[in-house]
């Protein structure tokens, strides 16, 4: 795979609408799963985004005067971004569409908020 190939696309909108037409349906247990698997992965993006916020906003950005039980989360946070820039941000913008979506998609009966 080479380094300029573009990241794979993101599919909410369209498994929004697949859910809105009726044509996605899910079992309403394994959609629980699902969605609590994507709202667990989403507080950890959003996480990793708050870290990396407040990393940009030190004037010295030196791991070595972070408290000790910081220092592991800005280094895996500053790495990902590093690695995909930007994928964070559209992970975060994303996953929420994923959730509505299996949300609609659940099959008997009504969705858990």
């Amino acid at each position: 795979m080479s380094g300029d190939a573009s990241p794979l696309p993101f599919a909410g909108e369209l498994f929004l609408n697949l859910a809105q037409e009726g044509r996605l349906v899910v079992d309403a247990g394994r959609a629980d799963e699902v969605i609590a698997g994507l709202e667990h992965t989403l507080a950890q993006i959003r996480a990793r985004l708050r870290v990396i916020r407040i990393w940009q906003q030190q004037p010295a950005q030196r791991v070595g005067e972070l408290p000790a039980e910081l220092v592991q989360d800005v280094v895996d946070a500053v790495f990902v971004d590093q690695l995909a820039p930007g994928q964070l941000e559209r992970a975060a913008a994303e996953l929420p569409k994923y959730i509505e979506a299996l949300r609609r998609a659940r099959s008997g009966g009504s969705p858990r908020e």
